[in-house]
C-alpha cells in the first residue's frame, strides 16, 4: 500500500561495473530478512510517523513537528548488543543500523519503535520483525542469497575523518565509498560489514567549529588478497611516520581524497582464515531471565524473642568502662601529681630563690615609683611676675593638670590680665 515503505535492509555488492543497492521500507509492522555478517540499516523516517499523529491546530507547523524515536527489545528495555540507533536531532530521521552475527540466526527479533511527538505529546508504536538469515534460508531469493555469500575472509577496516556515522549510512556516500575500494583492492566480491562511530570507540566529540566530524570506522570484506597499495602502511618507513603522527606516504590516498579523508595509521587488514580461535571455558550466558522458582514466601509474623543484653554490653558497656578508666587516669596524672609550691622551692637552691625574690621586689618597688612620681615643671609654666607691679600671674594650668600630655612651650595669649610690656624707644626718635 501508500504506508507501506520499508527501509529495512541494505546489502551492497561490487559488480565489475557499477554499485548496487537493495534497499526497502517499512514502518509498520513487517517482516525483515537481513543477512549474517552484512551491514544491516532500516531508516525510521519522520514524514510517515507524522501521519500517525493528529494535526495541529496551526496550520503550517505539522511540517515541523519535532518527533524521537525510542527503540527496545521486546519484553526488555533495551536493543540487542549487535544493533545500534542514532538520532541526531528531533528534525532529523532515526536509523538503525548493525551487523548481526551468525549466533543471532534462528529467532525472529523483534523490535518495537515508539515515536514521540514533542508538539503535541502523542505517541505511535509500531514493530520491527527482523529474521537474521544465512545463505542457505530457503525464503531469501537467488539475488539475496547472492549478495549475502558470507564470510569474506579478507577484511580491512578504514577510519574517516571526515564524516560522521549517519552520513556514511547513507546509500548514496556508502557506494562511492565501497566503488574506491573497489578501485583499489580489485576484488570479485565487495560488502559493507559494519559501522561504527569513532565516539563507540572511545573517541572524543570534536569542538563545534571548522565543520569538524567524530570521524567513522568502517569494516568491508573481500573474497582476493590484499593489495599492494593497502600493504603500504605497513612498511617500515610509513611505521615510522605514523609513530611520529605524521602522515604516511600512500600511492591510492588520491582515490579516496576527493571524498574521503582516511587515517591510514588506523586501518586494520584482517585475514580470518589465519586467525587462531580462542577457546573460552565460560558457561553460556542464558537468556537473562530468571528460572521459574515459586512463588515468594515471606518470613512468618511470628517473631522470636532475642537478648539484647549482650548487645548491650558490646555497644554501651564496654566503650563507657573504657572512657571511664581513660578520666581516672587523666584525673590522677593532672591532680594527685602536682608537686605544689612548697616541694618546688624545697628543690630549688637558695641562691636561685634569693635572686627570683630580689628581682620580684626591684619590680614591685619600680611600678610604685612610677604611680607617684613627680616631674618638674616647664619654665614656660611657672607663675609669670608682672615687669611693672610685680604680682604673680597664675600659670595656664591648675595644679591637677596632666603634665605627662602637656607641651614643654605654651603660647601666653589667652593668659587673663596680659599686659604688654612697653618697648623701650631709641634716642634717635
Amino acid at each position: 500500500g501508500a504506508k507501506e515503505k520499508v527501509w529495512h535492509m541494505m546489502n551492497i555488492l561490487i559488480w565489475p561495473t557499477q554499485v548496487v543497492t537493495i534497499l526497502s521500507k517499512s514502518h509498520a509492522d513487517r517482516n525483515v530478512y537481513p543477512s549474517a555478517g552484512v551491514l544491516f540499516v532500516h531508516v525510521l523516517e519522520r514524514e510517515y510517523f507524522k501521519g500517525e499523529f493528529p494535526p495541529y491546530p496551526k496550520a503550517g507547523d505539522s511540517s515541523n513537528d519535532p518527533i524521537t524515536f525510542n527503540t527496545n527489545l521486546k519484553g526488555y528495555p533495551d536493543r540487542p548488543g549487535w544493533l545500534r540507533y542514532i538520532q541526531r536531532t528531533p528534525h532529523s530521521d532515526g536509523v538503525l543500523y548493525g551487523s548481526p552475527a551468525s549466533e543471532h540466526m534462528g529467532k525472529p527479533t523483534i523490535i518495537e519503535i515508539t515515536a514521540y511527538n514533542k508538539r503535541t505529546f502523542e505517541t505511535a508504536r509500531h514493530n520491527l520483525v527482523i529474521n537474521i538469515m544465512s545463505i542457505e534460508g530457503e525464503n531469501m531469493s537467488c539475488l539475496s542469497c547472492f549478495l549475502a555469500e558470507f564470510p569474506l575472509p579478507y577484511q580491512a577496516e578504514f577510519f574517516i575523518k571526515n564524516m560522521n556515522v549517519e552520513e556514511m549510512l547513507a546509500s548514496e556516500v556508502l557506494g562511492d565509498f565501497l566503488g574506491a575500494v573497489k578501485n583499489v583492492w580489485q576484488p570479485e566480491r565487495l560488502n559493507a560489514i559494519n559501522i561504527t562511530s569513532a565516539l563507540d570507540r572511545g573517541g572524543r566529540v570534536p569542538l563545534p567549529i571548522n565543520d569538524l566530524k567524530e570521524g567513522v570506522y568502517v569494516m568491508v570484506g573481500a573474497d582476493v588478497q590484499f593489495s599492494s597499495c593497502l600493504r603500504e602502511v605497513e612498511t617500515p618507513q610509513n611505521q615510522l611516520r605514523c609513530s611520529q603522527e605524521m602522515e604516511p606516504v600512500i600511492s591510492c590516498d588520491k582515490k579516496f581524497r576527493a571524498q574521503f579523508h582516511i587515517d591510514w595509521c588506523k586501518i586494520s587488514l584482517v585475514d580470518i582464515t589465519k586467525v587462531v580461535p580462542v577457546h573460552s571455558n565460560r558457561p553460556d550466558a542464558g537468556t537473562g531471565v530468571l528460572p521459574d522458582i515459586g512463588e515468594y514466601n515471606p518470613p512468618s509474623e511470628s517473631l522470636k524473642n532475642r537478648d539484647y543484653f549482650a548487645d548491650f554490653l558490646i555497644t554501651l558497656a564496654v566503650p563507657s568502662a573504657v572512657a571511664m578508666v581513660l578520666f581516672i587516669i587523666l584525673a590522677y596524672s593532672m591532680c594527685c601529681r602536682r608537686e605544689g609550691v612548697q616541694k618546688r622551692n624545697m628543690q630549688t637552691p637558695d641562691i636561685q630563690l634569693v635572686h627570683h625574690s630580689s628581682i620580684q621586689k626591684s619590680t614591685k618597688e619600680l611600678r610604685s615609683m612610677s604611680k607617684n612620681r613627680e616631674i618638674s615643671w616647664p619654665l614656660s609654666t611657672l607663675p609669670v611676675f608682672h615687669p611693672v607691679s610685680g604680682e604673680v600671674v597664675p600659670p595656664i594650668h591648675p595644679d591637677n593638670y596632666e603634665t605627662t600630655s602637656m607641651p614643654l612651650m605654651q603660647t601666653q595669649t589667652n593668659l587673663q590680665n596680659q599686659i604688654q610690656i612697653p618697648q623701650q624707644q631709641s634716642s634717635g626718635k
